[in-house]
């Protein structure tokens, strides 16, 4: 097996490993090859030494120089690269084979891309081509450098917001003070504290989850704090809260926001002195439990309010973490919709290969009101209702509507204008211009809907529209 590793770049970028399946080697392919930069290509010359190098390597991208001169092997190609499907192909090929619709269908469905040779001028594209498929497969396969991290917890982000957020939990796993995650509904909250929990010194030790807009207010005290046998009417035996419960461990609460003032005086306590006392017992006992809280309501304002206390707000705020909507994290978008499409594909029998490029347009241009949590439902929904190999946006239920990048921007105001006039506008069109009728259609009244028609300049003469009806 040849290793080569490319020419230099004039600025240093890191190293990246490539399988370079060369099945025609009398070419001069690997000369070509050669200009691109910042990878180490692994050069084979048969599928056997393939096969090989993949269960010495683990690789995230392979090259393949594919000859299609000869039938009798094209079910032995076809079967290799679908064998080998968890890594991302991309084949170089002769113009002249894509006219034979056996390979157009077997790079249809067994690569994500190829190139037509000779390469010339394309070699930069490849070089794009290979970095952003190795970033997917890499992401997709939930590799981690950080040895013994559960799969569950991985996350995935390449946009400068995830990557500030992943340089924060790394700090923040080193040390037991209390964190506070804020964020939209959706964004991932809880799974950023599984992290930070299984990237400490307690990983070893429980992580305990409380929804503290889930319990009724009359349990949650017990819940958290526990009880002694007797304590109340029910109490048959002593029970553990989960403060307790996670001992050497993480407690993750949750909507922190909606924690009642009383037991948030309780949980001020502990967090001052490290103790608790379960209900039907005053013996302090003391506990050692790191607190991590999250809410997706501003605690500013709620203590400006009143309904959360502010010394409570500086104890769990000690270390923050503010993640950002699904919306801002730019081609996240994409990567975060193959990453649940490669986890949830194996339910799928193998039949669905990924997304059409309007499908993959239109999660990029959703505003995603759900975050990731919409995010994940809708890859689920479109795997479930596709007829085809690839997602559509209607499989999505997403519009395939793209707004052109040369339309002019519009401000709100305007938008909400031209969406108001054009309101009027039918609703006079569908009861003949009739003012009366119009109106208490529209909620409005006749006064009213007169103004707004002058507003928009809408008028039965500058319309071509008979005269205005009255009743």
């Amino acid at each position: 097996m040849d290793i080569y590793k490319t020419r230099e770049h004039p600025r240093p970028q890191p190293v990246r490993d490539a399988l370079f399946v060369d099945l025609r080697p009398e070419s001069d392919i690997s000369r070509e090859l050669s200009q691109l930069s910042g990878w180490a290509l692994h050069k084979v010359n048969s599928l056997e030494e393939a096969d090989t190098s993949l269960l010495q390597q683990n690789f995230f991208v392979g090259v393949a120089h594919i000859d299609w001169s000869d039938p009798s092997i094209h079910q032995e190609l076809s079967s290799f690269f679908q064998q080998h499907n968890q890594i991302a192909w991309i084949a170089l090929i002769r113009p002249e084979y894509l006219r034979d619709i056996e390979l157009r269908r077997a790079l249809f469905e067994n690569f994500y891309d190829y190139f037509s040779l000779p390469l010339g001028d394309n070699i930069d594209n490849l070089e794009t081509i290979l970095g952003h498929a190795y970033g997917i497969y890499h992401l997709q396969q939930l590799e981690s450098d950080d040895k013994g991290i559960n799969d569950e917890f991985q996350m995935v982000g390449t946009s400068p917001q995830m990557l500030s957020i992943f340089d924060q939990v790394r700090k923040v796993s080193k040390t037991d003070a209390p964190v506070l995650i804020t964020g939209e509904s959706g964004t991932g909250k809880e799974l950023i504290a599984r992290a930070i929990h299984q990237r400490s010194k307690r990983s070893a030790y429980p992580f305990v989850a409380v929804n503290c807009g889930s319990l009724p207010e009359t349990l949650i005290h017990s819940e958290l704090f526990g009880y002694e046998k007797g304590a109340f009417t029910g109490a048959a035996q002593r029970r553990l809260g989960r403060i307790e419960a996670a001992d050497q461990g993480s407690l993750f609460l949750d909507e922190i926001g909606d924690l009642d003032l009383n037991l948030q005086a309780h949980l001020l306590r502990f967090l001052q002195e490290g103790t608790i006392e379960r209900l039907g017992n005053n013996t302090p006992m003391h506990v050692d439990t790191r607190v991590i809280a999250a809410t997706n309501i501003d605690l500013n304002k709620a203590v400006e309010q009143g309904r959360f206390r502010e010394d409570l707000f500086y104890r769990l705020s000690v270390l923050n973490i503010d993640l950002p909507p699904l919306r801002n994290r730019g081609e996240d978008k994409e990567l975060l919709a193959r990453f649940f499409f490669k986890k949830f594909a194996s339910d799928h029998n193998g039949q669905l290969r990924g997304f059409t490029d309007e499908a993959i347009d239109a999660i990029n241009h959703h505003t995603w009101p759900g975050n990731v949590r919409e995010l994940i439902n809708r890859v689920r929904r479109g795997m479930i209702m596709s007829d085809n190999k690839l997602i559509t946006p209607q499989d999505l239920n997403l519009s395939s509507e793209v707004v052109s990048k040369t339309e002019p921007i519009r401000t709100l105001s305007e938008a909400r204008s031209e969406a108001e006039k054009r309101v009027i506008c039918v609703t006079l069109d569908r009861f003949n211009h009739n003012i009366s009728r119009a109106a208490k259609a529209l909620g409005v009244s006749r006064v009213t809907l007169y103004r707004m028609m002058e507003k928009h300049h809408l008028d039965s003469k500058e319309n071509g529209q008979p005269p205005l009806q009255h009743t």
